[in-house]
């Protein structure tokens, strides 16, 4: 606590200047913890954090100040009007400062440690850091390609992208760095998925982006489609239930109840429900009509539970065709990196998860699930010609 204060104009100066002082040393504190948060953890620091340190410099003042003052001085009134009036509204000023602090500190960690381009400022300190072996840093180049089967992603994030450079702490191997390029521009820009490949010098070679695709849509099978029309679903249904969809009928012309069709439950919105259902059923919903909704047993749905699954994993499923002379050629499916679901022959005939021991043979067509850099990879194996005999590859 600070010693007690008399109302004259001298004090009163003294007293502003004091406060001054103690928010601007706040607002310092609240700055390095940002600043030392964002190059720790790679994220906004709490403003309660902030606040707490920018406060706890102050306290710590007041308090030694008043200790000090009520032994060496011999000051008694430590719980003076005045005094306190000081004490909240230093405390409520100071608090903030350092909130503020803390926003300008982790916004200066962003600009030296997250990302910084061209030739500004920042990038001339990343140079001068990374010369005394404290980071690493990741020049994004300026062509930037789309991933095969995703979205692309908005062209603005493409152009802020190009050209940047990227920091990261040293002593990471390719792979770790690797792994915290991909986190950085998923968590920073908002990219869905990442197919890049490092040098052993930390230099990208090639950079792809893509965005998950959102909606029903992506999740229909073939030949069925999704249709919103006015019910009132049973209130223990859910989506994925399988429900039968009927007419609510009409007593005075004594029409009765007709069932139109099976369908699955994928959302409700009051008294709107939104189902999937084969394409040539859907033609028969009456969008302006109200219907019932009666809840069937639970029953297996292989093909929505695959479309749900591999919609919110990170790999995806390419189709690669292969050709004749190519290093995919009289490879053994158990030698690719990674997981082949079914082979098409040249005959036309399909094969559902195919032996290990299995060999692609040319004029085949492989359906594969797999991260985009290997489905690239196993599409560039499907190309490229054989450099060996036997033709063994693995992507």
């Amino acid at each position: 606590m600070r010693f007690a204060l008399q109302f004259t104009a001298g004090d009163l100066l003294v007293d502003v200047a004091l406060g001054i002082v103690l928010v601007m040393l706040a607002g310092l504190m609240g700055a390095g913890v940002g600043l030392l948060h964002r190059w720790q953890v790679n994220d906004r620091v709490p403003e309660g954090l902030a606040v707490l340190v920018g406060l706890s410099a102050v306290a710590l003042y007041l308090n030694t100040s008043g200790a000090l003052g009520q032994v060496i001085v011999g000051q008694r009134d430590l719980l003076a009007p005045e005094t306190a009036v000081f004490n909240v509204i230093t405390f409520f000023v100071a608090g903030l400062a350092a909130a503020a602090g803390g926003r300008l500190g982790d916004r200066t960690g962003v600009g030296l440690f997250a990302v910084s381009g061209g030739k500004s400022v920042e990038a001339d300190l990343s140079r001068i850091v990374k010369t005394v072996g404290r980071v690493t840093t990741v020049e994004v180049p300026d062509e930037i390609n789309d991933i095969d089967g995703y979205n692309p992603v908005d062209p603005e994030i493409k152009e802020k992208l190009a050209g940047q450079t990227l920091l990261f702490p040293r002593r990471l191997t390719v792979e770790q760095l690797r792994e915290r390029l991909i986190e950085r521009l998923q968590t920073d820009y908002g990219v869905g998925h990442v197919d890049v490949e490092l040098t052993e010098t930390a230099e990208i070679e090639y950079l792809a982006l893509g965005s998950r695709e959102a909606g029903i849509g992506p999740t229909l099978p073939p030949g069925s489609a999704a249709v919103a029309l006015k019910a009132d679903p049973p209130n223990n249904a859910s989506p994925g239930d399988v429900v039968q969809v009927w007419t609510t009928g009409d007593a005075e012309s004594e029409t009765a109840p007709e069932r139109i069709t099976n369908a699955e439950l994928r959302g409700t919105a009051e008294d709107v429900a939104t189902l999937a259902m084969d394409e040539e059923e859907a033609k028969r919903i009456d969008t302006e009509a109200r219907y019932r909704l009666v809840t069937l047993p639970v029953e297996a749905r292989v093909d929505r539970e695959f479309a749900a699954q591999l919609r919110s994993a990170a790999e995806t499923m390419g189709v690669v065709a292969v050709r004749e002379g190519s290093t995919l050629a009289r490879s053994v499916v158990g030698a690719l990196d990674v997981s082949v679901i079914a082979v098409q022959t040249a005959d036309g005939d399909i094969e559902a998860i195919p032996r290990r021991a299995r060999t692609l043979q040319a004029g085949e067509t492989v359906y594969a699930i797999g991260l985009p850099e290997r489905l690239r990879k196993l599409e560039q194996a499907a190309a490229e010609s054989a450099a060996s005999p036997d033709g063994s590859v693995t992507p």
